[in-house]
């Protein structure tokens, strides 16, 4: 069975290219292979419509938050847009607990 690619450095999506931070690579590679193949989806979904998500308030007004589902737990993808470049930053992924908390640091 082949695994999917476990790397989204400089891809490009729907004429769209796609940079992730550190912070999402180090939280991507340490997700389970089932998560990740769901995480891979709604990265295709942000491609295919990048304003899917809900644009946040406050500190975090320039960040947008995808929410899916994957074994049962809610996992929400951070991500901003640069429309200038047509480019996707995928910020972080991971559970709802703390999610935001930790995107402050």
């Amino acid at each position: 069975m082949n695994k999917p690619p476990r790397s989204f450095q400089g891809a490009v999506l729907h004429d769209l290219w796609r940079a992730t931070t550190r912070r999402f690579a180090r939280q991507y590679k340490k997700l389970h292979d089932n998560v990740a193949v769901d995480t891979d989806a709604a990265v295709e979904a942000i491609a295919s419509n990048p304003t899917i998500g809900e644009r946040k308030k406050g500190d975090l007004a320039s960040l947008l938050v995808y929410k899916f589902r994957s074994q049962g737990q809610l996992y929400l993808l951070g991500y901003t847009l640069d429309d200038a470049v047509r480019l996707i930053y995928l910020e972080a992924i991971g559970p709802h607990e703390n999610f935001y908390r930790d995107l402050k640091h």
